[in-house]
């Protein structure tokens, strides 16, 4: 799969533009502030329906319009996908697939694999759980609609059991009958949640460890572990036994979406003990593995983007990045860089066919 052509109207700092790709390396390079981000961040918004920097839509809006819209033409499978995402201020935002809109947006997601490797990732170590989920929920629901549904589903049953526990408080009522709808609703969509993170955690793993070494060299050993309630005991009995506690929060403090990732370096958090150098080669390891598991799952090679990783590594790393994407696995790459000396050098050692763009 490739992306042939770009248009960008109304986009952050574009205004109108358009581009051709070349079917292996695409390379954007020029000073700092712009807008080499915010063409991938369009090319991702193509694939997800939102933007991967800013998931508010509307400050993807070029200030002062009213609009925007980004299309793309794809080639899958030998088929033309033609992919338009528009948004108008005050409206609903629309995807088109070949000119027809989708009912649910959840449904595109899936249609166009990729993966995204920016210095934004650090914040899969440095920030709250609520990111680590993200990313697990992000690499399973790009090859599993019906783990997307029930993600979906559980989220909005997870509202409105809040929104009673709100009630409840604010009425000085309790209805242990009505609880309990929301309860069973939340076991029955949580516990198919749970069940296939644990099986993703034990596919993914062994991608991931081999990642770490083709990129470190080996030397330590890395881990990742899933952190739930649900593995001690079942959504429902939790459920009961936090019910005191979620009326005094008004919130439901146990479930799914407390779950937690957990990465660690020779035992030890990576957060805490891990070296700059070492936090980024887990991070490129767990995006290249993301890589690998959706190539492996939806049996279509990925687009790979890579924003402005050049210049936050060190020659190492970049040499081993180069090594692992100079085969046959990867297919279109996109590579952000400010340096245009530098990005030659490096495509140039991929062996591939490239484009650069000079903005």
């Amino acid at each position: 799969m490739f992306l042939k052509k770009l248009s960008l109207i109304n986009y952050k700092n574009f205004d109108s533009e358009n581009f051709e790709f070349d079917t292996k390396t695409n390379c954007f390079v020029g000073p700092n502030g712009i807008g080499k981000t915010n063409i991938l961040d369009a090319i991702y918004h193509l694939a997800f329906g939102k933007g991967y920097f800013n998931p508010v839509a509307t400050q993807n809006i070029r200030h002062g319009e009213e609009f925007f819209v980004v299309d793309g033409e794809f080639e899958k499978l030998d088929r033309e996908e033609k992919i338009a995402c528009s948004l108008k201020k005050g409206m609903k935002k629309i995807i088109k697939r070949n000119g027809k809109a989708y009912e649910r947006l959840s449904d595109h997601i899936g249609l166009l694999p990729l993966v995204i490797i920016s210095p934004a990732d650090r914040d899969l170590i440095i920030e709250g759980s609520d990111t680590r989920r993200k990313f697990i929920d992000g690499v399973i629901s790009q090859s599993d609609k019906s783990y997307l549904q029930s993600l979906i589903k559980y989220n909005k049953v997870l509202v409105q059991r809040n929104s009673l526990l709100k009630y409840f408080v604010a009425n000085h009522t309790f209805d242990a009958t009505t609880l309990s709808v929301y309860d069973e609703q939340l076991h029955s969509f949580g516990s198919v949640i749970f069940k296939k993170r644990l099986e993703f955690i034990e596919a993914f793993t062994p991608i991931f460890k081999e990642q770490y070494a083709a990129i470190s060299g080996g030397n330590e050993e890395v881990s990742l572990s899933y952190e739930s309630g649900l593995l001690h005991d079942d959504l429902l009995s939790l459920l009961s036994k936090s019910v005191e506690r979620d009326r005094v929060l008004q919130y439901t403090s146990v479930g799914i979406h407390k779950d937690d990732l957990s990465f660690q370096i020779t035992g030890y958090p990576i957060k805490k003990f891990g070296s700059q150098g070492q936090q980024k080669s887990f991070l490129i390891a767990l995006k290249f593995a993301q890589f690998h598991f959706i190539k492996q799952q939806v049996k279509a090679t990925p687009i790979l983007l890579l924003d402005d990783i050049f210049d936050k590594l060190d020659e190492h790393r970049v040499a081993q990045i180069v090594e692992m994407v100079d085969n046959e696995d990867f297919g279109q790459i996109f590579i952000s860089d400010t340096h245009a000396e530098r990005t030659e050098d490096v495509v140039k050692k991929i062996h591939q066919s490239y484009k650069i763009f000079k903005l």
